[in-house]
């Protein structure tokens, strides 16, 4: 039963809206960084954490009971504004609720947060960073969350087909946005909008356009646009950790040794063969242990092992683990090492107890060149590993940002998400 508890609310969250909420862990010692996907709303000119269900809830634990001094600050990504002028209250906080581990392998504290709050709200829409850090030290960076604050201005509508100038349903999704601006009460310039299109959340072929391709009365369309055409992809692999007794879904092997608990996952064979639908939660995971109260303390971490077979390895670039479990980005503790003797790629990750997508992202030594060159992110495949099909169930989301002319910061006016399929 707790099993099918779990899938039940693993499939529940991927029917949230994917914010565009990343997270940068800087601390080796620092694990498990969550944030609510939720986009903040401006109500009234400021969102200050009055309503549950219009606040950020993190958390994140570290590898000791020894008790740590975090504070937290917050900052405007686009703009030129002080903090006196998009923060009400203080600029730094404290962060005073953690509790420790119980009864685990592995000691951790578990600290958590809201935000915003009675202390520290916000009054303009826009990217924010969260930064926390440690012993009073703003250089001493422990993590980043970056999250967005929307005032609803505009209707934004969404559509995913795989028709594209590319292929006819192959490997692509076009995806098509037309803004309503007919509730903009001031005068505006197409040029002064900017619309930030993502795929699963992912940072590294995230769409930015400047520039619409109609511009009609009150409307700003993006279509058949080719910046605007994305790699499907395939269904999200994924693993329930939730038991440390026996293996349960993904999981062929459980088993404690050393004073930790470990977890081998079936290999993952290279793919060459046709779309099979897996229901998924596009990258996401949620912490979950059985025979526990709170998951948040007595879960467990675990040695988790992902192995993918390849009779020699790849020179033309290189095999990451993609996903929220490693905060969709690119690092060397998600990138896979290959071992000659045992001919497969492989990776060795402590992770906590739950359910978690990932998918194999590959990138060609080309982007890597040019993500190094030109300092931008490096664009991954899945079509190296998991192929990619037309098929495949991927959630958009699409962002649009104002800047009036003699403006000094960018608003979000707009946030929407739609589901390919």
């Amino acid at each position: 039963m707790k099993k099918i508890a779990f899938i039940f609310v693993f499939c529940v969250l991927s029917l949230g809206l994917f914010a565009q909420t990343h997270t940068h862990v800087f601390n080796e010692q620092v694990r498990t960084l969550r944030v609510e996907r939720k986009v903040l709303l401006l109500e009234d000119g400021v969102v200050d954490g009055s309503e549950p269900d219009n606040t950020l809830h993190i958390s994140f634990d570290e590898m000791s009971h020894d008790v740590h001094f975090y504070t937290y600050t917050v900052q405007m990504m686009d703009g030129d504004l002080l903090s006196s002028e998009y923060l009400r209250g203080f600029t730094t906080r404290d962060i005073t609720n953690y509790e420790h581990s119980i009864n685990t392998s592995r000691e951790y504290t578990h600290y958590w947060f809201d935000f915003p709050n009675e202390e520290m709200a916000l009054t303009k829409s826009g990217n924010y960073r969260l930064t926390i850090y440690e012993d009073g030290n703003p250089d001493n960076r422990v993590a980043e969350v970056d999250f967005c604050v929307v005032e609803p201005l505009v209707k934004i509508e969404t559509k995913v087909r795989a028709n594209t100038d590319i292929e006819f349903n192959g490997r692509y999704q076009q995806v098509d946005v037309d803004v309503s601006l007919q509730n903009l009460a001031n005068s505006y310039q197409p040029s002064e909008f900017r619309v930030v299109v993502t795929q699963n959340n992912r940072l590294d072929n995230a769409v930015t356009m400047t520039q619409p391709t109609f511009v009609e009365p009150n409307r700003l369309r993006y279509i058949n646009n080719k910046a605007l055409i994305f790699e499907a992809g395939n269904e999200y692999h994924h693993f329930d950790a939730f038991s440390c007794f026996y293996a349960g879904y993904g999981i062929d092997r459980v088993y404690h040794e050393m004073g930790d608990y470990h977890a081998l996952l079936f290999p993952n064979e290279i793919t060459k063969g046709q779309y099979i639908h897996e229901f998924d939660s596009d990258g996401r995971f949620v912490v979950n242990a059985e025979r526990t109260n709170d998951s948040d303390t007595e879960a467990e971490y675990m040695w988790v092992y992902w192995t993918v077979p390849a009779e020699q390895p790849w020179f033309d670039g290189a095999l990451y683990v993609g996903g929220e479990i490693f905060g969709n980005e690119l690092s060397l503790r998600n990138r896979m090492q290959y071992d000659a003797e045992a001919k497969v790629y492989w990776l060795t990750a402590l992770v906590k107890q739950g359910g978690y997508d990932f998918q194999y992202w590959f990138v060609p030594k080309s982007q890597e060149s040019r993500a190094k060159s030109q300092g931008v992110q490096q664009k991954t495949t899945t079509q190296r590993v998991d192929g990619s099909y037309w098929q495949t169930e991927n959630e958009y989301a699409v962002y649009v940002y104002w800047r009036p002319f003699g403006a000094r910061y960018d608003r979000l006016i707009g946030v929407s998400s739609v589901k390919s399929q």
